[in-house]
């Protein structure tokens, strides 16, 4: 009877309530990630970065349900706030599209750059989720949130191997 009591204090916070609504802010992130990264993949030039974006998007996939795990694990509903923080990212990342040339390495360094903004983006949220988690006593919910926060900092080294591997230098010599 005290653990319920305990629980239904925890969710009358303002600490669990903004804890929540930043959960649905990066939910609805992840599951618009999923339109984006296709889109992207389209766009680039490299089979490299190519690949990169598609492991991503199955990737993304599993974030998006293990959100929906944290949610259950904090017996809350799985719903979305708009993230205009990644609307803004994704609409970078469309203009870089619509502003370099198709075919060129000179796109992929944009893409690029617009992707590790995202990841950045989710890596400071994740982390930042996971130890408000852990202050909370939200065990499950940490240790999903880390499981993600890892795969996307895996993620950005990638976009960074490939980027330093030849698709900088090769955007430098297009003209």
């Amino acid at each position: 009877m005290n653990t319920q009591k305990i629980s239904d204090r925890m969710k009358q916070s303002p600490l669990h309530q903004l804890f929540v609504e930043e959960i649905q802010d990066i939910y609805w992130a992840e599951k618009h990630l999923l339109k984006a990264l296709p889109k992207m993949a389209e766009a680039a030039t490299s089979t490299e970065l190519r690949k990169a974006f598609e492991d991503h998007l199955d990737i993304t996939q599993i974030h998006v349900e293990r959100l929906e795990r944290v949610f259950a694990s904090l017996d809350e509903k799985a719903e979305t706030k708009t993230c205009e923080a990644l609307k803004g990212l994704i609409r970078e990342a469309d203009e870089i599209i619509d502003d370099t040339e198709e075919g060129t390495m000179v796109r992929d360094c944009g893409l690029i750059l617009a992707a590790q903004k995202v990841e950045h983006y989710e890596i400071a949220t994740y982390g930042t989720l996971r130890t408000l988690a852990a202050i909370m006593g939200h065990k499950e919910a940490q240790e999903l949130l880390q499981a993600t926060l890892d795969e996307e900092h895996s993620a950005d080294v990638e976009l960074t191997q490939v980027a330093m591997s030849f698709v900088n230098e090769e955007a430098m010599s297009e003209r």
